[in-house]
């Protein structure tokens, strides 16, 4: 078959499902994202396999793997989806986002240092607005790579803090917070606010977050070294949300934003007290690629997490 022929049998919805299907591993849930029927899929696969001339998703113990052919040809589709959205996605007439009837699939990788409410503030506001609209919540762990799955269209955005956020992938502001000290009710810098000086902060026992990958510093440390200083972290933890009863049980301190720890005064014996280091804001962001830029699903999910932050952020 001449290269021509090969062309004229191939549409874009063709190099979308062979995204989706590698980027899933999985032709069922690459069904659930496409809102199309399994057999369809499995019946694009196989046109994909002929026309390519290679297996692409193969069985590996009890799930399945993409081929080295199927990698190699993931960025390239990613980049020809990214260049049909930029040329058809913003402007195309009759492609608003229609949340009311939508069976969308959206997947948000989200840290839960901004506020124990956010998340399920979240999932409330979009099942209310688009009740058939479904949602995937991914942690950001040491594991995840999310500058990655942005790239390759695995999640929609991502939520969290960073001092200098990755300058290739779209940003919106969320809120902006300040940092606090979280400690247990009978610590002596409740006792004694005077006796709290930078010294003694640092010399405490600290509670901090599990770093997103291997070797990483969080903001709070990253700024820490900045002055030529650090503490001692005696305890990290991967669940943010457990944090404040450990610090409630100990002598613990959690440096973080007042927003977070606003939650938990009053349920837990603990007390908010000034940071005796100085640092700047907690700016805590959204973040998205160029191929989801233009969607109008993307914008439709954006506002939805910005109305949530700043709802919250009034409370």
């Amino acid at each position: 078959m001449s290269e021509r022929a090969v062309f004229d049998k191939i549409e874009l919805y063709l190099v979308r499902v062979f995204h989706t299907v590698i980027s899933e591993r999985s032709v069922s849930r690459a069904a659930l994202r496409l809102q199309t029927s399994q057999p369809a899929v499995s019946a694009q696969l196989k046109r994909l396999r002929s026309l390519i001339g290679d297996p692409l998703l193969v069985r590996s113990g009890q799930g399945m793997a993409p081929t080295d052919v199927a990698l190699e040809l993931l960025e390239p589709a990613t980049e020809l989806l990214r260049s049909a959205q930029l040329m058809f996605g913003s402007r195309a007439k009759g492609m608003d986002f229609d949340a009311a009837h939508s069976t969308i699939m959206f997947r948000v990788a989200a840290s839960d240092y901004l506020d124990p409410l956010f998340l399920p503030e979240l999932v409330a506001q979009i099942k209310t607005t688009a009740p058939g609209v479904k949602l995937e919540v991914l942690p950001l762990s040491g594991e995840y790579d999310y500058r990655r799955s942005l790239a390759r269209a695995e999640v929609d955005l991502v939520i969290g803090n960073w001092l200098e956020p990755p300058g290739e992938l779209h940003l919106g502001r969320l809120l902006t917070d300040e940092v606090v000290c979280l400690v247990a009710e009978d610590h002596p810098a409740v006792r004694s606010p005077r006796w709290w000086t930078a010294e003694r902060y640092l010399q405490s026992e600290h509670i901090a977050p599990t770093p997103l990958h291997p070797g990483a510093r969080g903001v709070i440390d990253e700024h820490l070294l900045g002055l030529g200083l650090s503490r001692s972290i005696a305890v990290r933890c991967p669940h943010f949300g457990q944090v404040p009863l450990m610090v409630a049980r100990s002598r613990l301190v959690l440096t973080t934003g007042r927003q977070f720890c606003n939650r938990y005064i009053g349920q837990l014996p603990l007390r908010i007290v000034r940071c005796p280091v100085s640092f700047p804001a907690l700016n805590y962001y959204q973040l998205w690629h160029e191929l989801n830029h233009h969607s109008a699903a993307g914008r439709w999910l954006r506002e939805q997490v910005r109305e949530v932050a700043q709802s919250l952020s009034k409370r």
